[in-house]
């Protein structure tokens, strides 16, 4: 295990100084392009012959590393609670409802969208793929990424009310995202659909009890961080905090990634205020920050290496294609269409749709899903698409999202 965070931080630290160096692009996106790069390269000189066994090499070490299991039992929690250690609070409980709809009924429209129009375009390609399935895809490409989409907004200049919805959205929507999911995947393997009081209990217990649960671990930490005035025990409790609480959020059935991002909310706002000195504040600002940047990097190199597992063929490519054409089109439907009818009712700028829609980035959370899925024909269909998916939503929506916002900005002027 040493072996492998070692190599992961050493290829990261490299590629990071690499991007900085010479391609200058956002850190995320730079260290997975040259990692996607590398891939490719990898790909055809063992095509040609001329590899000298590079390719086997990598293989060989990304197998070794559960990528479902590092990200959803380690990364994960770090994340989202250093995610949402910088949203303001008291201005995200303005736009409540708007993110609790985007999060809550936007996720499960998309889930239904996705699904149904990739069971429905599939079989035109040649690629058979059972609805459940579809349902599945669908339910792990709804969620967006908070991390990679808030500091580009951010850069981009995009008005405070959207950057605040859209993270808002992007921080819920992951747990949501992940308790449809487990929900489909209890059905595939059970056989039976459950019934719609089995399902609401479900979605209450984990997504009600892991913000209830996140409550309680954010109150606790809050006191403890109260009581004492020493930077290095303050930011030893906020890591033992999301750690503990993450591991024990998994004991309790209840959702771990919910509990982190109302935690974080909790420990940002009130503890920040009330419960921290300016040293101290300085000094936790500074740790989530950077370890916020470096799991970032490494997730994203992993993401751009992992391509070599992933076999593609023709009629997969195809469909991958039509994966992003379909996911684009659902978080215009289940997003952009219901905030551009209902501007006045969501208190957005005039261009935020457009925003909205684009703005929608896919990330590590969606490949640790589908990595998670039994294995099976189906599942290295999903997997594939599922690349497909983030590489895109990366590499090209990541890029352009300053542009799209810019450009609703000038139509609001």
């Amino acid at each position: 295990m040493l072996d492998i965070a070692a190599i992961c931080l050493v290829v990261t630290a490299l590629l990071a100084y690499l991007n900085h160096r010479f391609v200058r692009l956002p850190t995320t996106i730079g260290v997975m392009a040259i990692a996607l790069g590398i891939s490719l390269v990898l790909l055809g000189l063992n095509a040609l012959g001329l590899d000298h066994g590079l390719r086997q090499y990598e293989e060989s070490f990304l197998r070794s590393i559960d990528f479902s299991d590092v990200l959803m039992q380690g990364m994960l929690s770090f994340l989202l609670f250093a995610g949402a250690l910088h949203v303001d609070l008291r201005a995200l409980r303005q736009y409540r409802w708007q993110v609790a709809v985007l999060a809550l009924v936007g996720t499960m429209a998309s889930t239904l969208v996705v699904g149904a129009g990739m069971w429905l375009v599939l079989p035109f390609i040649g690629v058979q793929l059972p609805f459940l399935y579809c349902l599945l895809f669908g339910a792990l490409i709804s969620p967006t990424d908070p991390i990679a989409v808030m500091g580009i907004l951010n850069s981009a200049g995009a008005p405070k009310n959207l950057e605040l919805v859209i993270a808002g959205e992007s921080l819920f929507n992951d747990g949501v995202g992940v308790v449809i999911f487990a929900l489909l995947l209890g059905v595939l393997a059970s056989g039976s659909a459950p019934t719609l009081a089995v399902a609401g209990g479900l979605l209450l217990r984990e997504a009600g009890g892991g913000i209830a649960f996140g409550l309680v671990l954010g109150y606790v930490t809050f006191r403890l961080l109260r009581s004492i005035d020493q930077y290095q025990v303050e930011v030893l409790l906020t890591l033992a905090a999301v750690m503990g609480g993450y591991a024990l959020a998994s004991h309790l059935h209840v959702s771990g990634p919910l509990a982190m991002v109302v935690c974080g909310l909790m420990i940002g706002n009130g503890g920040r205020a009330l419960a921290m000195s300016d040293h101290t504040r300085r000094y936790i600002d500074m740790f989530w920050e950077l370890l916020d940047e470096i799991l970032n990097a490494v997730l994203f190199v992993l993401i751009g290496l992992e391509v070599l597992l992933i076999a593609f063929t023709a009629p997969i490519l195809v469909a991958g294609v039509v994966a992003i054409v379909v996911t684009l089109a659902a978080r215009w439907i289940t997003v952009g269409l219901p905030v551009g009818i209902a501007g006045t009712l969501f208190r957005l700028p005039h261009g935020s749709p457009r925003v909205l829609a684009w703005g929608g980035l896919r990330g590590g959370i969606s490949v640790a899903l589908a990595l998670s899925l039994p294995v099976g024909a189906e599942r290295e269909i999903i997997l594939a698409l599922t690349y497909c998916v983030v590489v895109f939503s990366i590499l090209v929506q990541g890029l352009t999202i300053g542009r799209v916002v810019r450009s609703a900005i000038g139509a609001v002027r």
